[in-house]
């Protein structure tokens, strides 16, 4: 039995998903999936205040970072109390969640045995099941890991060479942050593309960039999904008015035509882990409905 410690909310279902759920022993502030894993002690919490607008969120977030500080604060304490023989955190953004030199910070002064520090790092969406089976391989059963990543990708395969049946693949533009303005990287291009679409902000296997609106206008996309990182539905529809006050933003495309989606970033696309899948399904039913049908619209996504 193992003693694990997960201080990011994919980490956690990854590590569900390979079984493990009843050796977690504590998580992040953020972990909430699956259900049940929230009562588990939360060993992390923001050094910003998380209310308040996109553009003041960045603000504060900025403000941390400039000055070379950590975005987040490790209960150093009861993460020693719990004892855990294994963590599971992340090297890929710094201001996502809880990093990897955070925890090697906050295990420093322990003596004796340490515990073993798996750090994830999904850029594209092969890293994502790379750090399934690395995890899994730390665990003890390397195999399993390989089993669950053989899965999903037989699931990713049916959809996209059904997507492929489509008889046009609409352009695309993905917000991962409303103010400033940013598109989605990372994993997210390779994703649009095999859900049929054609994906014109980010590339796959590098950081979410910045953007401007008259990017978005020059390019002129089909299809808008507005999916912040972090946020739900609900928060991610009173933050518009940012986007909508921009005299240009009604002459798009997507806007007249009714082709602006908001999405569940959250739960979905800001989680490189198991759930992956779902979110090449939500993409897949709002590129191409004719196509697909996995009823996830009014939960993990809806029309604007």
């Amino acid at each position: 039995m193992h003693r694990i410690v997960s201080l990011l909310p994919s980490a956690t279902e990854i590590v569900c998903a390979l079984g493990y759920r009843d050796e977690l022993v504590g998580r992040s502030h953020e972990c909430d999936f699956p259900p049940g894993v929230e009562k588990l002690p939360a060993l992390t919490e923001p050094k910003f205040g998380v209310e308040g607008t996109s553009a003041e969120i960045d603000e504060r977030v900025r403000a941390i970072v400039k000055d070379a500080l950590s975005v987040y604060r490790v209960d150093a304490a009861r993460l020693r109390e719990l004892a855990p023989d294994v963590i599971v955190t992340q090297s890929q953004c710094e201001v996502c969640a809880v990093s990897q030199s955070d925890v090697e910070a906050a295990v420093a002064e322990w003596l004796g045995a340490k515990p073993g520090i798996v750090s994830l790092a999904p850029y594209a969406l092969a890293d994502v099941f790379d750090d399934m089976v690395r995890v899994a391989d730390r665990l003890g059963d390397r195999r399993r890991g390989e089993e669950v990543v053989a899965s999903l990708r037989s699931r990713i395969d049916a959809i996209a060479e059904r997507a492929s049946r489509a008889e046009r693949r609409p352009s695309f533009a993905c917000i991962e942050w409303i103010d400033p303005l940013m598109s989605a990287g990372n994993w997210m291009p390779e994703t649009v593309e095999l859900a049929g679409g054609r994906n014109l902000f980010g590339r796959a296997g590098e950081h979410s960039p910045w953007m401007k609106m008259d990017a978005l206008v020059a390019a002129d996309p089909d299809v808008i999904l507005v999916s912040p990182c972090g946020f739900p539905i609900e928060r991610s529809r009173r933050e518009l008015p940012a986007l909508s006050a921009d005299p240009r933003w009604n002459n798009l495309r997507a806007v007249r035509e009714g082709k602006v989606f908001l999405a569940d970033g959250n739960q979905y696309f800001n989680r490189p882990g198991p759930r992956i899948v779902e979110s090449l399904e939500i993409l897949a039913e709002i590129l191409h409905p004719e196509l697909f049908g996995f009823g996830h619209e009014g939960s993990g996504w809806v029309r604007l």
